[in-house]
């Protein structure tokens, strides 16, 4: 009789995550919850220097992707003792630090090299308004957290109609684990402060993006203002 191994089953219990994690969601429905969930949606103006710019657009991606997954792992390393954020933050360094990947075979295929490029003054500016007290402080992060992956899945879907056909499917195929981990941020942020609590940092988080997207910005970045 030959030997047949057996899965290794882990009773682990997965904290509530998005109700759009669902492959049966359609990326309409995820798109629309997005741009419902933000409150200005990405000028115009922005996607025209997007496209006539794909260098810096890659190249910034790419920064943004590493950025996430070494976000993730700062989490895992400093909150041991929440299990459920150790689950949710290590599928998102895995998936983070895949679409990083991605986006460097890209690059290759399109001839871009790797370039120094300064910070944008978008997450600088969200982390400037990040409470210092520990409790507060971690919510506040994954507030954050979740507003940029909103974003990211916003321009995402403004992007991709307009891009060459591999770059522009490649992006499309993003919605779904960057709708999907906007929602696993908040959902993280609900299981560590009271509802009201957080609905007051995230109105209030949520306006600094609005102000920071439609304004105007002397650095083009994927999370940039409107191009001066």
């Amino acid at each position: 009789m030959p030997y047949v191994t057996s899965p290794i089953t882990v009773n682990v219990k997965m904290p509530i995550i998005s109700k759009i994690i669902s492959k049966a969601a359609s990326i309409d429905v995820i798109v629309d919850e997005v741009r419902r969930f933000l409150k200005a949606p990405t000028p115009s103006a922005w996607v025209g220097h997007a496209l006539g710019d794909l260098t810096t657009l890659l190249v910034d991606h790419a920064n943004c992707e590493y950025k996430a997954a070494a976000t993730g792992m700062s989490m895992i390393t400093k909150y041991k003792h929440l299990p459920g954020l150790q689950h949710l933050m290590a599928r998102l360094v895995r998936e983070e630090m895949l679409h990083y990947q991605q986006v460097l075979v890209f690059m290759d295929r399109m001839g871009i090299e790797f370039r120094p490029l300064s910070a944008s003054r978008y997450a600088k500016t969200m982390r400037e308004f990040v409470r210092t007290n520990e409790d507060d402080r971690l919510v506040d992060l994954l507030i954050v957290g979740a507003i940029v992956e909103a974003r990211s899945c916003e321009r995402f879907a403004a992007l991709w109609p307009h891009l060459p056909t591999p770059l522009g499917r490649y992006y499309k195929s993003l919605l779904r684990s960057e709708g999907r981990h906007y929602q696993d941020y908040l959902a993280l942020a609900h299981e560590n402060s009271d509802q009201e609590s957080v609905d007051a940092r995230l109105e209030h988080f949520l306006r600094v993006d609005e102000q920071l997207i439609v304004s105007p910005d002397q650095e083009f970045r994927f999370h940039s203002g409107v191009p001066t």
